[in-house]
């Protein structure tokens, strides 16, 4: 068996959640390819798209919400009334010769997308009778977000049972929908002791660590919240920025907190997770993937201020299973340390969520995934 996997150069977390998939099938033997789809249709698209997506949720998010409660009407009344195909999957159709193409001379006998965009695609090509390949959609946020009710996937993954409701509304069928969770590669599973993983990233062990990330585009208001976090915590705390590749932002920080010695600025970083086991406490906005990846590290968990769109709706659902915090007050960063500072001093509350996380997230599911493909799909 071959298996494709498709993605798309819009932020990390669509990627990271396809390759851990493709880590899997890698450790299981199974030969595995992963790509971005948009790439397939052109690299100058791939990268337009990109540039687009990360100027928008950077520079204007509230334009990207907008966009996203757009996208959401015309969604909800395709599903209810019309029951005809958006201008996402048209234009994703245009691409469908290439796709078929590399499909067909790649020898591939499963797709596996962890993006709307080749999911759409491959469903066009296959009401055309183009290509007849079995697929199998992943969900990277805790919503059925709009347009994934046009693919038509032979199994859809999505991030938790309660969301079952929220996907069959939309009409996915319900007895496609296979609640594993979001995957996440294997080191976000292994835990490095505290004292180890900070004398190995060369960190202080007799300080609390408050690690503040921003995405890998670099996203949120991490000067405003960082001095709000060292008037709470009185400067005792050791505050990590990871700025991602926001190059821009880790300049600007730099500059502003020059000569502070417990304000560490992290460039983009293959060790997020190491960085986790370090942190008594990390902030993140609620990109599913990321939220996922803090949560299967069982770490107390405070989630910043959402990109407008399906990071609302994320850090709803975190907040109503009790799997993090966040602040009552969007955008007020004195509050949002007030919150993470109550968290810091009850210790009941620290034990609720991290027991929370164990209940509800599948540190599990990319093997979940994985092994649902063999099992149903090899010859």
């Amino acid at each position: 068996m071959k298996i494709l996997i498709l993605s798309c150069n819009m932020g990390e977390g669509h990627n990271t959640a396809g390759r851990a998939v493709y880590e899997k099938f890698c450790q299981m033997g199974v030969e595995c390819d992963f790509e971005d789809a948009l790439a397939i249709a052109g690299m100058k698209v791939s990268r337009a798209v990109n540039n687009t997506y990360v100027g928008i949720t950077t520079s204007i998010p509230g334009m990207f919400g907008w966009i996203y409660s757009v996208g959401r009407a015309v969604s909800d009344l395709n599903t209810n009334t019309l029951h005809v195909k958006s201008p996402v999957y048209a234009a994703n159709a245009l691409y469908r010769k290439k796709l078929a193409a590399f499909i067909r001379q790649g020898g591939y006998d499963v797709a596996v997308f962890s993006h709307l965009f080749p999911a759409e695609c491959l469903t066009s090509l296959r009401k055309h009778g183009m290509i007849d390949i079995p697929f199998v959609n992943i969900a990277t946020d805790y919503t059925c977000i709009p347009f994934w009710e046009e693919t038509k996937p032979d199994y859809f993954v999505i991030p938790h049972p309660d969301l079952a409701e929220d996907f069959s509304s939309k009409g996915i069928p319900s007895e496609t929908l296979l609640p594993f969770g979001i995957p996440v590669s294997d080191k976000f599973k292994q835990k490095t002791d505290r004292a180890t993983a900070r004398r190995e990233l060369g960190l202080p062990q007799d300080k609390p660590i408050l690690l503040l990330m921003s995405g890998s585009m670099g996203f949120g208001h991490l000067e405003d919240l960082t001095r709000s976090l060292l008037r709470q915590f009185s400067n005792n705390a050791q505050i990590i920025l990871l700025c991602g590749r926001n190059k821009a932002m880790r300049s600007h920080l730099a500059k502003v907190f020059d000569g502070q010695d417990n304000i560490l600025l992290q460039p983009f970083t293959q060790q997020v997770a190491l960085f986790m086991d370090a942190a008594d406490m990390v902030f993140t906005k609620p990109g599913g993937l990321t939220s996922t990846e803090a949560a299967v590290k069982n770490t107390l968990l405070v989630h910043t201020d959402p990109i407008p769109g399906c990071e609302t709706i994320n850090v709803a659902f975190f907040g109503r299973l009790g799997l993090s915090v966040s602040s009552p007050e969007p955008g007020n960063c004195d509050v949002l340390a007030l919150v993470a500072y109550n968290l810091w001093l009850d210790k009941d509350a620290q034990e609720a969520m991290l027991a929370a996380q164990r209940k509800h997230i599948n540190p599990n599911a990319a093997e979940d995934i994985c092994r649902f493909i063999l099992n149903n799909f090899s010859n």
